[in-house]
């Protein structure tokens, strides 16, 4: 009996590989001779190789994706080392656009299925377990191209395929326990971004709405903690996106967070309204800006109107209820440094919850592929084909904005100085100057890319601003320990936070009080004064912190906050506090 083994190298260890579950879901017929082994590029090469061996298979198919194919590379040639009968197919996005090509250059390869899986995947599974007289030979599989003796064959392309016939694949939870759930309600894009892959395919179907709400409602149901939608632009077809919303809104089980790449210009007031009325935390959304110069989101065919998406995510920011991730390339046709400041800058003042700031990838097949020349575009030859320079930008700038891509992680991504960076912005002229002067300052810290303590961020933070804003120092270390007990209830104190110990007994009475009266922690009954003291935080402050960062005013006045950790707002994590007076 032929076994297949369907093989995944995913970025990390929560995630998981949509397209190997679909396929084999498809190839529900032949299931017993199929197995999925999912593994992690953070693994040794050689300990997959070893649990490959182990499990024999005849035929191995791998998914092949930027960030995993350099492993699957070494992989293949070590396999066809060890099991030299073992037929070896590959598939996805890294492969289908070179086929031809990546066969030449790897002989151990058998064929290389091209575009959407599922159905010529059924198909090579029935040629190899069933060997039926209907299926003599390769050439009968669409979809493929193979080598046969000496010569690599291609066959005509498989039809699309109808999304509502892919079976459900999440039946079994407990093969998915603490990974993300990756779901899809369409397949396939209706703009033409010359960066991506999805520019390629124009054949944009959707899912049946009502299979698509019975799959939501399992997940609701099961109150799985997130479900990422891996649709392209989710909100393309406006009645599609607006039932999946409604539904989940109607549907909300407290619990479950839904994440969606949408275009954020594209909705409209409806969608706005119901987004308001959602439980904080029910959805999240990425929004890929990638430019604000008008000239290079031409040059790249996006369709975007920019004006409408900044107002748009204003809206949404005021609602509170929604965190929202915007995007940024660096290395697009058109865009120097100069202007890459200024869509930074732009996109930074919209205030997102995180904003991601990418580089430019040339994908095999994109039009950007095609135009590299055209745009004297020079990138790497290994995955992920990442941007060296352009006729616009240089490699130095590449490395300045790669130092930047690393302070804005840490520091503003991370959401652990949010207090004291929204103050620290106040003291320079632009965000990207800001940026740049502590990416400066933070590289001096880096040492054979030595990973910092979260504490040890804190105190290169405040040695910056030590420099950077003298007058100013007492009043930000103050908001570095409202940063820091924001986020966690550490017992060893930070060095640069003062003393509580002239304080001690006057927070002693504050929990004393509250064990008597039960105002402040209603959520806490059951707890004495001594334990609340442990499982909640009081700070004193020598500022009235809260009034400076709301309002930039400034009181010298010591100032009693308390932290409730029980109670954190879902969006940030941050805990619930209240002045006492």
């Amino acid at each position: 009996m032929n076994k297949i083994l369907l093989t995944a190298v995913n970025a990390k260890y929560i995630h998981s590989n949509l397209a190997v579950y679909n396929l084999k879901a498809y190839a529900n017929e032949y299931k017993d001779n199929i197995e999925i082994a999912e593994f992690t590029i953070n693994q040794y090469t050689e300990d997959i190789l070893i649990k490959i061996y182990e499990k024999q298979p005849q035929i191995i198919a791998f998914s092949c994706y930027i960030w995993n194919i350099g492993i699957v590379k070494e992989l293949i040639t070590e396999i066809n080392k060890i099991m030299p009968d073992t037929k070896i197919w590959t598939g996805g996005p890294e492969v289908s656009y070179i086929a031809k090509e990546f066969l030449e250059e790897y002989p151990q390869v058998t064929g290389v299925m091209v575009g959407e899986g599922e159905m010529i995947f059924a198909n090579l599974a029935k040629y190899y377990v069933d060997d039926l007289p209907g299926i003599n030979d390769l050439s009968q599989i669409k979809g493929i191209v193979y080598r046969e003796a000496d010569r690599i064959l291609a066959t005509r392309a498989e039809e699309i395929l109808d999304l509502s016939t892919i079976p459900f694949i999440y039946d079994d939870l407990t093969v998915f326990e603490n990974k993300i759930m990756y779901y899809e309600s369409s397949r396939g894009c209706p703009f033409s971004c010359s960066y991506c892959l999805s520019s390629i395919d124009k054949k944009l179907r959707f899912k049946r709405l009502d299979i698509v709400q019975t799959e939501l409602k399992y997940f609701l149901e099961n109150k799985v903690s997130q479900v990422k939608f891996v649709d392209r632009t989710f909100n393309c077809n406006r009645s599609h996106a607006l039932a999946i919303w409604k539904f989940i809104h109607e549907n909300d089980n407290g619990i479950t967070n839904f994440h969606f790449e949408i275009s954020a210009d594209l909705l409209r007031e409806e969608e706005l309204q119901l987004m308001k009325q959602m439980r904080p935390g029910l959805i999240q959304l990425e929004i890929g800006v990638q430019s604000t110069n008008l000239q290079t989101i031409k040059e790249i065919d996006r369709t975007m109107d920019l004006g409408k998406l900044s107002e748009v995510v204003h809206i949404v920011n005021q609602f509170g209820n929604i965190h929202q991730h915007l995007d940024l390339i660096a290395g697009l046709p058109y865009e120097d440094l100069k202007s890459f400041k200024q869509s930074f800058n732009d996109v930074y003042r919209m205030k997102p919850n995180q904003l991601q700031l990418g580089f430019l990838k040339i994908l095999s097949g994109s039009k950007m592929y095609q135009n590299a020349n055209e745009y004297r575009i020079v990138y790497k030859n290994i995955p992920p084909y990442e941007v060296l320079y352009t006729k616009w930008i240089s490699y130095d700038d590449i490395i300045l904005l790669k130092k930047i891509e690393e302070v804005v992680e840490i520091y503003y991504n991370s959401g652990q100085f949010r207090n004291t960076i929204k103050c620290l912005e106040r003291e320079f002229s632009t965000p990207f100057e800001m940026y740049e002067q502590l990416s400066i300052h933070y590289s001096s810290y880096i040492l054979n890319n030595e990973k910092h303590s979260r504490i040890t961020r804190y105190e290169i933070l405040l040695e910056f601003i030590s420099k950077e804003v003298q007058d100013k120092y007492e009043i930000f270390k103050n908001l570095l320990v409202l940063d820091v007990y924001l986020r966690d209830n550490i017992k060893t104190r930070p060095a640069f936070a003062r003393s509580l110990s002239p304080y001690s007994e006057s927070i002693r009475q504050i929990y004393m009080i509250e064990e008597e009266n039960r105002k402040l922690l209603p959520d806490y009954l059951e707890y004495n004064h001594k334990q609340l003291g442990k499982m909640t935080h009081i700070e004193v402050f020598s500022k009235d912190i809260l009034a400076f960062i709301n309002q930039g005013k400034l009181v010298d006045r010591d100032t009693y906050v308390l932290f409730d950790y029980k109670n954190r707002n879902p969006l940030n994590h941050e805990a619930r506090t209240k002045v006492l007076v």
